[in-house]
């Protein structure tokens, strides 16, 4: 079998095993956690033979080992179980599946990261490389001096200065939650999320350009680079057709890190801008000890830094395969 394939195979295996080990780190982890759910929710009031009977309804009686099997078996086949946030003393039972509850915020979560990922890739990319074309320029400066200001601000600083500015300025609404509206269409949800995705942006385009930018400069002293140069080609096509490809595996992990904190690290700013998206759900749900909805949502997003970690060593494998045979 070809060896880049061989290579992939043997990496999404890895990924499979991390995985793994990462579910049991997130349940061992849930089940150090301070108090109890059954008392938080039956009061303080509440008898001995009360709680103990509220447990067990909810499974949580059975040994660890059991109810981590039962967990890891079902989120395998995509069932992540019940809330615990719709059960009451009063013995209704309104919970809901752990899927119904986060579909929706996921939704709008990898919504609003691909909507930034579609800006910020390609604007990194491209201030990279030609700050790399024309370095220790004025234009070089210029943006390493801008990235720089933008990467040392907090997003929600960031985030508050762009809703001052559009609100009084561009007459943008700074409030995203109509995103769930029944009515409203992609673009309608797309300028709901202009702000947010605008902030986004200038926290991560930073990161994204100046790891370009040094992966291409490090490239332009190779002999190979001169010998392209020797021979008369562009410093545009040295740095297209020569330097970018071996610059792919540094860049690549970057942008999937960066794309990894779309996805995972949005909650300040989907707070700011009311956004119902899944970092808030699990924030809410680790306030209220609704266990299955934490479990699932921080196996989701270990998951997403997993597979994108995964297609950035795929992409620097298949860019450039002398990474298969190491010095």
């Amino acid at each position: 079998m070809n060896l880049i394939i061989m290579t992939i195979l043997k990496r999404l295996a890895l990924g499979v095993v991390t995985l793994f080990f990462v579910s049991l780190i997130i349940f061992s982890a849930i089940q150090f956690l301070p108090g109890d759910f059954g008392e938080a929710v039956l009061g303080q009031a509440a008898t001995e033979e009360t709680v103990a009977a509220f447990r067990r309804e909810l499974g949580l009686d059975e040994p660890a080992w059991r109810r981590y099997l039962d967990w890891v078996g079902a989120a395998a086949t995509g069932d992540f179980g019940t809330s615990f946030s719709g059960r009451a003393s009063s013995g209704v039972d309104r919970s809901r599946p752990v899927v119904e509850m986060i579909s929706s915020p996921l939704k709008n979560t990898l919504f609003l990261a691909g909507m930034t990922a579609i800006v910020a890739v390609p604007l990194a990319l491209f201030l990279g490389i030609t700050a790399a074309l024309w370095r220790n320029s004025i234009y070089d400066r210029v943006i390493n001096a801008a990235t720089l200001t933008s990467i040392s601000f907090p997003e929600f600083f960031v985030a508050y200065v762009l809703m001052l500015f559009s609100t009084l300025w561009w007459g943008l609404s700074a409030n995203a939650t109509g995103i769930n509206d029944a009515d409203a269409s992609i673009l309608d949800k797309a300028y709901m999320l202009i702000l947010p995705s605008m902030t986004l942006t200038l926290v991560i385009v930073a990161h994204m350009m100046r790891m370009t930018r040094a992966a291409i400069i490090n490239l332009l002293a190779s002999p190979y680079i001169e010998m392209a140069r020797l021979k008369g080609q562009s410093s545009l096509r040295v740095i297209l057709r020569h330097a970018l490809p071996n610059a792919w595996a540094p860049i690549a992990t970057v942008i999937a890190f960066n794309l990894a904190y779309l996805v995972v690290g949005v909650v300040v700013v989907e707070v700011i801008f009311a956004i119902p998206g899944a970092g808030k759900v699990m924030v809410d749900s680790v306030a209220s000890r609704d266990i299955p909805v934490v479990q699932a949502c921080a196996l989701i997003f270990a998951s997403v830094y997993i597979l994108l970690n995964l297609a950035a060593d795929i992409i620097g494998i298949v860019t450039n395969p002398r990474l298969l045979h190491p010095k």
